[in-house]
């Protein structure tokens, strides 16, 4: 997934969880992923703030639930990450 981000969108940590993020261009946290070891869960969030651009009429999701990465999910998540910054 990381060789797929968009050009020049910075990446960083969470404010609060130390956990990975993904900044839009102007520096804000637009995704994030928390790990299922650190949080002692059965299972990993990748999940989007309210700086991403997914809105899709008057209901979106806005986080995921993942047990696995395989191909499906990382071009989906790619695919969303992709949407969230533009």
């Amino acid at each position: 997934m990381r060789s797929s981000k968009p050009a020049r969108r910075p990446s960083r940590r969470k404010p609060g969880t130390g956990c990975p993020a993904y900044a839009n261009k102007d520096g804000k946290v637009v995704c994030f992923f928390q790990s299922a070891a650190k949080f002692n869960a059965r299972y990993a969030t990748f999940g989007f703030s309210d700086e991403a651009n997914l809105d899709e009429g008057v209901l979106w999701p806005t986080s995921f639930a993942l047990k696995e990465l395989t191909a499906t999910e990382e071009a989906r998540i790619v695919a969303l990450v992709k949407k969230a910054v533009s």
